[in-house]
This record gives structure tokens, sequence and C-alpha cells, in this order.
């Protein structure tokens, strides 16, 4: 009998174990499922009670195309472009070259090179009825870049043929006389002809000290601006042209530097996110980590509400303090920025709006106990 227990025991003990074992892996996948693979989960997609009660949207009907919601004038001047008219779209760039505003300078030309790269016909007629047009050379210029990438695509480069990488290459190149000319008709203290030349910087691989020369041109018109730290975050990132170590510097120079309201106190967080090959959260629970959340916090309370990019730093709050189980705090952030994904972190997945919601539902189901 004795010898029966102990064989028992001797089973019985590794089951349990590996039992424990796998609780303990549900459990953390329920908090990192971010982490692992885009296959649907089993059934339809039903919304919580919690989050219907705050007016949250399901998957199927977040938008993925952006960040939170597009001004008005934005929409009717992209609308405009499309159906032939390209006044509208002058004239939006016209207001922020008068009003200075390069935030939404650099917001709006980049929307609206998105859809000239698609059919240019409207701003062919810009051009031709307004030829020296600092907006219409930075679209143009913008555009180039944009039609590149949609030559290239967005596979990965084992996916990506010959013909497309060579595509994008030459018309990448083009984009280099286009920069040139959006910065000599720029508008007096404007960094947005330099800051888009940054995309070109990284398809093409502008070695260090270029783009340290561009940067000084951005800096030295506008020390603080988010699109600018951007994309020269990424061309400092090691999955560009740069190293973790280099991009974790710049972001934290940047965030030292700047007054609060600026915004700028993302950029460690996006470093870290950029750099993060972990499968575990652990690393995004550190007192270093709460304290970089904290300090974005701050900034974006601080920060002007209409700030264009106000909901992209929400949405990686709200992921952060998810991980953080920080949930009432989380939610907040969530309901902020419900009904659109295009942001970080979940426009790096294969499914964002379901990402989006699987962690905005843990939070939601967190907080409430």
């Amino acid at each position: 009998m004795i010898i029966l227990w102990v064989v028992l025991a001797l089973i019985g003990l590794p089951l349990l174990a590996l039992g424990l074992y796998f609780l303990k892996a549900i459990v953390q996948g329920a908090i990192e499922g971010w982490r692992g693979t885009d296959d649907d989960a089993d059934g339809p997609y039903e919304l919580p009670a919690a989050a219907a009660a705050l007016g949250m949207l399901p998957p199927d009907r977040q938008n993925k195309d952006s960040a939170g919601p597009v001004p008005a004038a934005l929409t009717a001047a992209l609308d405009a472009a499309r159906a032939g008219d390209w006044q509208p779209a002058a004239a939006l760039l016209d207001a922020t070259a008068a009003e200075r505003d390069w935030e939404y300078r650099s917001v709006h030309s980049s929307w609206l090179a998105s859809v000239a790269a698609e059919d240019d016909t409207w701003l062919l007629a810009w051009e031709a009825a307004r030829p020296d047009d600092p907006g219409a050379a930075l679209v143009r210029a913008r555009s180039t870049v944009a039609l590149a990438g949609n030559i290239r695509g967005a596979q990965r480069a084992k996916h990506t043929t010959a013909e497309q990488f060579e595509g994008f290459h030459r018309v990448m190149a083009q984009s280099q006389e286009h920069h040139a000319r959006a910065v000599a008709l720029g508008v007096e203290g404007d960094p947005t002809p330099y800051s888009a030349q940054i995309s070109t910087a990284l398809g093409l691989g502008y070695p260090h000290a270029e783009m340290d020369r561009i940067w000084k041109e951005i800096t030295d018109r506008a020390p603080h601006h988010f699109s600018a730290h951007y994309t020269a975050l990424q061309y400092w990132c090691a999955k560009w042209r740069g190293s973790e170590k280099l991009a974790r510097d710049f972001a934290a120079d940047a965030a030292a530097k700047a007054p609060l309201g600026s915004l700028m106190t993302v950029f460690p967080l996006i470093a870290h996110f950029e750099h993060d090959e972990s499968d575990s959260a652990d690393g995004d629970r550190t007192p270093e980590m709460r304290a970089l959340v904290d300090a974005a916090l701050a900034d974006v309370a601080a920060a002007d509400p209409s700030h264009p990019h106000v909901a992209e730093v929400r949405h990686l709050l709200a992921y952060y303090l998810c991980l953080q189980d920080r949930d009432e705090a989380a939610v907040e952030q969530f309901r902020l920025v419900d009904g659109y994904v295009d942001s970080l972190p979940w426009k790096y997945r294969g499914d964002p709006a379901g990402e989006y919601c699987r962690m905005r539902d843990l939070s939601l189901a967190n907080a409430a106990g």
C-alpha cells in the first residue's frame, strides 16, 4: 500500500506542477494576450456591459485609419481633393502658415500627401494654378515618399519582389529633388519641409551626419515638434538606422528638454516599446517604467486638448497602464480614445481593433473588481 502511495505521489506531483504551470500561463496570457498570435477568439465578439455603459465600441466599429477624430476642415479638404478640387487643401495649408501652426501643417500635409499618392490630378492642377506655392511643394514632396511606400507595399522583405524594391528606391530618390524644392519655397520658420525629409532619410539610409544636419534645421525652428520627433525616433531605432541606445538616448533627451504639455515625455515610452522583444510584461512594470508613465500622464493633462497628437499619447498610456494593473486610470484613457485604433501599440498588430478591445475590456473587468 505504501509503495502504491509513493508511486501515485511520483506521478501526481509532476502533474500538479504542470497544472500550476499552465494555470500561471493562462493568467499571464490573459494579461499579455497582445504578445500572442492574431488568431481570432472562439465565437463572435460580445461588447461587455461596462464598455457599452461608457459608450465604447466593438472592434468592427473602431476606426482603423486614425488615432482620433479627424478635424472637419481636413476631412472636407480630403474629400474635395479626391473629387479633383485643390482649393480647400490650399486654403487649409495657407491657414496653418498664417497661424504658424507647424504641428497641424505637418498633419494636414501628410494626409493630403496620402491622397495625392493615389491620384495627383488635383495636385497637378494646384501646381499649375500656383507654381511656387509652398503648400503644393510640400504636399508634392511628401506624396512622392508616400508613392514610394505604396510601390514597395507593407509586406516583409521576403514577400516583396525585386521590382517593388527597385521602384521604391527609384521614386524615393526622386523625393530628394522635391524636398529641396519644398525647402526653397518654404514658409519662414516652418520646420515641416525639413521634417518631411526624415522619411527619405529612413528609406535611403542617410548617414548619421546628414540626419544631424536635418535635425538642426528642424529644432532651430521648432525644438519640440511632435511629428518630427516621432519620425526621428524611428530613424534612431535599431530596426532602421540606429540602435536601442541611440533611440533611448534621443527620447530621453527630448523629454528632459521639453516643457510640460509638449507631449515629449511619450518618446521614452515609444523607445521602450520599439525595442521590447520580451514575452513578459515584467519589464513594463518596473519603477522606472511607472515613473515614465506618470510623467506622460502629467504631460498629457497639461497639453492643449486640440493638439493633433494627444490621442496617440493616450493610446500608449492606456496600454501601459493596463500592463501595470492601473486599471481605473487605463479605463479613463481608453474612454478618451475609444473609436479609433490607428496608433501605437495597436497598429503594429495584425488585428489592431481586436487587440485594442481585448486590453480595454480586460481593464474594464479588473477595474470593476
